[in-house]
């Protein structure tokens, strides 16, 4: 695989170790994936998180994004591609929404408005980074507690803890939260991402490398990272 970024650091260890351990439940499966590699869609099923990481150091700045299904997979999945990834997948052979075992996650995606296929510039993030810290102090002043804030390479996420059953009252109930901090925050510069929702949601694996086109000092390629963590 070629490089795809002229940023030295790849990816951060101790980043991707931190992301593992706050977000992931211990003896689950979860799904890596990794978008836009040369060997198209690639995938795997992950019960040692150890090996999770390493698949994910193995792509981050050679790909797109690297990537986690937020939530986690029917173990049953983990036969798919046990402990390790697979090149050329196809959508049948990823996490559906039915296939996931329960919600332990909501991703909300503070997006910069800009031509698709680029990443953000500084100025696109920076409006994103403010919106982002304007929804979480909504949400604390709300009572939610222990949203985690987190820098996707592009934009700015929050994530909100929410143990619940993987049923559609819980879709629902996800879709119309997304919805009205859409009417809040969302306007011509940045937006609330409403499609989120969805329970086999992909999410930035924080420490790796947002790539997105090509790099250059305008639109560069860079890390994600877990910023902040409230408590619970």
């Amino acid at each position: 695989m070629g490089k795809r970024t002229e940023n030295h650091a790849l990816y951060n260890l101790e980043e991707l170790g931190r992301a593992i351990e706050l977000l992931l439940a211990p003896g689950c499966v979860y799904e890596l994936r990794c978008l836009g590699t040369k060997q198209g869609t690639v995938s795997g099923y992950f019960s040692d998180y150890m090996e999770l990481g390493i698949a994910a150091t193995q792509y981050s700045g050679q790909c797109d994004g690297v990537y986690l299904v937020l939530n986690p997979v029917n173990p049953r999945l983990i036969h798919r591609s046990p402990n390790r990834t697979k090149s050329w997948v196809k959508k049948g052979e990823t996490t559906t929404d039915e296939e996931v075992s329960e919600r332990r996650w909501l991703l909300v995606d503070f997006d910069p408005v800009r031509p698709s296929g680029l990443s953000a510039t500084d100025d696109e993030q920076a409006f994103a980074f403010d919106r982002a810290l304007a929804a979480r102090e909504y949400l604390r002043q709300d009572g939610a507690r222990g949203l985690v804030f987190a820098n996707s390479g592009n934009g700015f996420h929050l994530l909100a803890p929410s143990v619940e059953p993987n049923d559609a009252a819980a879709k629902e109930r996800s879709a119309l939260f997304l919805r009205h901090l859409g009417k809040k925050f969302s306007d011509a510069r940045v937006i609330v991402d409403p499609t989120t929702f969805n329970a086999a949601r992909l999410c930035k694996f924080y420490g790796t490398m947002a790539c997105k086109g090509v790099a250059s000092a305008a639109n560069p390629h860079r890390l994600s990272s877990i910023l902040e963590v409230d408590e619970l």
